[in-house]
């Protein structure tokens, strides 16, 4: 057997036993989770459940982390909030599909790399602001609500909180929903319930195309959505297949993985369902039940879509309450509590960055634009670190007609300065050193510093030498270096 053919039976069928169980807990947990991330995004919950089957079902296929489960999530439903108020659930399935085709483009374009840029700092404040965003949208099911919902969230989070202290085997989750919708059925209370929300799914899906104008305008309208939302997905999708890689000593493709969060998403937007993406909750969920191989993903959206058709009547007298006391469960869980002790101990910056990221996605209810902001101000404040390890020494012959500079550090746009007034170019000896064995030369700025000071120093009669350039910097400075032109002063004046 082929080594392809080999790792294929070993992905699906080297834990068989294992995958089905942990598959079937992840579907008992993924019913309320995308019944309340539908409600958050303004839709009937059947939107989510369709998008959890379909989106499990096809990542366990054609994605690149085996183990990993990907559904219905709050990261990309928050984004979506704002589309579907103002355009309508059809403008939602077209973002949807669109996404798909960003993230699979993505994916080709191996731009999982990217991810190495993302801080440390920055993903805290990722999940930290998504937590929050989690439990703003449970407000407004706490707001101008009979007292007794107050008592079941309570009541909801205590078992939610108590319960795997004694029973382990069976999700919190699901014994919260049963227990909270027997009281409220055992009473007769007149609450909320998730039949209020939309109608439950009794058939399969079907494959249709989003009811929307295929125009310019409709694209300009759902593309900064679009953006958004692979964005998110696909950081949340590596974030959550970096853990799973820790979590099982193995490792995934990064960049197929994109392509196949693309392909779940773009079907599942013809299929009427929400976009998507790794969900690091199911996905802890899953691992430590067991679940290893891409049946366990397999078998949780294919059992979901069972239990969503046959019990859906069930499903839909759940009381909102209960699904409210798991979203604040979520919201708990999903904030990085150590961050805000290591506030204390971190550098400023790192906390600076994270407290920045929070703040501008919480204010533009947009992951996408916090994290590009975190990863910006990350790199800015490591251009300024590294700018300040840069030094330059000089010594001087006897006979005062040779100077020696020694440079040390990195040569960059921001320490090009910082090289340039380290010179002085009074003094005019006979002969200058610039010895950059201890330094690299990185950029067209840097180079044209190089070229500034040499220039600088032969207008005033002075020769000189630059000497111990690596071969990288030799480079560099070969290909864009202009101090031996003709008119170089010009040039670099010019600039």
């Amino acid at each position: 057997m082929t080594d392809p053919l080999r790792n294929l039976k070993h992905e699906w069928l080297g834990n068989v036993r294992a995958d089905l169980l942990a598959g079937l807990v992840v579907a008992l947990a993924l019913i309320p989770e995308a019944i309340a991330f539908s409600i958050i995004a303004g839709v009937d919950p059947k939107i989510g459940l369709y998008a959890s089957f379909s989106i499990a079902v096809l990542t366990s296929i054609v994605g690149g982390r085996p183990g990993m489960i990907s559904a219905a999530t709050a990261a990309t439903a928050v984004v979506m909030v704002t589309l579907v108020r103002d355009h309508g659930l059809q403008y939602l399935l077209a973002c949807t599909v669109l996404t798909g085709v960003i993230q699979i483009a993505a994916g080709w374009l191996k731009l999982a790399r990217v991810m190495r840029f993302v801080s440390r700092s920055v993903m805290t404040g990722f999940v930290n602001a998504l937590a929050i965003l989690i439990f703003l949208a449970q407000l407004p099911e706490l707001i101008d609500v009979p007292p007794l919902t107050y008592a079941l969230v309570a009541l909801g989070l205590a078992i939610i909180y108590l319960v795997p202290r004694v029973i382990s085997v069976i999700p919190s989750p699901l014994i919260c929903i049963v227990i909270i919708t027997a009281i409220v059925w055992g009473f007769g209370l007149d609450l909320r319930t998730v039949g209020d929300m939309g109608e439950l799914p009794d058939t399969l899906p079907i494959f249709l195309l989003p009811d929307v104008p295929l125009t310019l305008e409709t694209l300009w309208i759902i593309l900064p959505y679009s953006i958004a939302v692979a964005a998110v997905g696909l950081l949340e999708s590596m974030m959550t297949a970096q853990i799973v890689d820790e979590l099982t000593d193995t490792t995934g493709d990064k960049n197929r993985e994109c392509i196949g969060q693309g392909v779940a998403n773009t079907v599942t937007g013809f299929l009427g369902g929400m976009a998507g993406c790794a969900m690091i909750g199911q996905s802890i969920i899953n691992v430590k039940s067991g679940g290893r191989g891409r049946l366990s993903g397999f078998f949780a959206g294919c059992g979901l879509l069972f239990m969503i058709l046959v019990l859906g009547d069930l499903v839909s007298e759940i009381p909102m309450a209960a699904l409210v006391a798991i979203m604040i469960m979520v919201s708990v869980g999903t904030f990085s509590w150590s961050s805000i002790k290591a506030l204390r101990t971190n550098p400023r910056s790192s906390s600076i960055v994270m407290l920045s990221t929070v703040a501008l996605v919480v204010y533009t209810h947009n992951l996408a634009i916090g994290v590009a902001f975190g990863v910006l101000l990350s790199a800015l404040f490591f251009a300024a670190k590294i700018a300040q390890l840069f030094r330059v020494t000089s010594t001087i012959t006897p006979d005062g007609r040779t100077r020696t500079y020694i440079v040390e550090g990195q040569i960059f746009f921001a320490s090009a300065e910082a090289f340039e007034r380290a010179f002085d170019f009074r003094e005019a000896p006979d002969s200058v050193i610039i010895d950059v064995s201890k330094a690299h030369i990185w950029d067209i700025s840097s180079v044209a510093a190089v070229d500034m000071v040499i220039l600088k120093f032969r207008r005033e009669g002075t020769q000189v030498d630059l000497v111990g350039m690596n071969e990288a910097s030799e480079t560099i400075v070969d290909k864009l270096g202009v101090a031996d032109q003709p008119g170089a002063m010009d040039k670099l004046m010019g600039h």
